[in-house]
């Protein structure tokens, strides 16, 4: 194999039998390729674990950089993924092309290998990129539904119907219309949008989606407590029951309630507290 073109160490040590290459990233594409085939001959005979057969597997990888690049740059406008996250998963695409490479199949490495660097991608942005947690059969579906609209569009003139969905990808109305709601869920808008506006184009008020979101009534939580403390309630004699009402209903003091009873505040304090201790206690037991 002709290896003059190929930037080495000078006349460096040799690694397994194989040159030593001080920064394989800096190895231009074409030679690389070349190269390739020597570190891959030499690995099928290196045993495995050892340090010479580690440096030409990292070599290998280094070297091949390049067709990661080059699939990366395929996804580079899906509008999701930082490119660095794609350029760390394609590499794991092309780590996997090369432990399953075999100089017998009589293939370039480069054809073997960016079906895996671009597969790998692809399931990166199918597993990590929705929204929201949906079935990967339903992702599958987003995906041949598009196509399916994008035919039908242009075909009819019009958005296509659920039936003529349906009827193309020989699916039932049901599952279109699953996967149709389940491709909402792929991309996701911020709250803090502002609203659409109204004829005349402009926001309501700068009103964002989340200003016109209900909120959670705090006085719903006290719902059940109110339902279980009723019957309780019911229990006590009328002069307990006045006693609650003025303290709780009517907001009075212990001394305004002892007047209206005719009675002293301390008494009226040892009532509530009897009154309240046995209620806790019947909505403690009740629930």
């Amino acid at each position: 194999m002709e290896l003059e073109s190929i930037p080495l160490e000078g006349d460096g040590p040799l690694v397994g039998g194989l040159p030593w290459i001080e920064d394989a990233g800096k190895v231009a594409p074409k030679d690389a390729r070349a190269l390739s085939k020597l570190f891959f001959d030499q690995l099928q005979v290196l045993e495995e674990g050892t340090r010479e057969h580690q440096y030409a597997r990292n070599t290998l990888i280094e070297m091949n950089q390049s067709l990661v690049r080059f699939a990366a740059s395929r996804f580079r406008n899906r509008g999701s993924g930082d490119m660095e996250d794609i350029l760390q998963v394609g590499t794991i695409g092309l780590i996997k092309a090369i432990d399953r490479f075999d100089l017998s199949r009589e293939v370039e490495f480069t054809t073997f290998a960016v079906p895996y660097i671009v597969g790998e991608i692809k399931r990166f942005f199918r597993d990590t990129t929705w929204a929201v947690h949906v079935p990967r059969r339903l992702q599958e579906l987003r995906v041949e539904l598009a196509k399916a609209q994008e035919r039908l569009a242009t075909a009819l003139d019009r958005k296509p119907t659920v039936a003529e969905l349906a009827e193309l990808l020989e699916l039932s109305e049901e599952e279109v219309t699953e996967g149709l709601v389940a491709s909402n869920g792929y991309t996701a808008g911020s709250l803090d949008l502002p609203t659409d506006g109204g004829e005349d184009g402009q926001t309501a008020g700068g009103r964002t989606y989340a200003d016109t979101l209900g909120d959670c009534d705090p006085a719903m939580e006290l719902i059940e407590d109110f339902q279980t403390l009723a019957p309780l309630l019911s229990k006590l004699d009328d002069r307990t029951r006045s006693i609650i009402e003025m303290r709780f209903g009517q907001e009075m003091t212990q001394a305004q309630i002892g007047e209206a009873l005719g009675v002293s505040q301390m008494h009226v304090s040892r009532l509530l507290s009897r009154a309240l201790k046995q209620l806790r206690a019947g909505m403690l037991t009740d629930a």
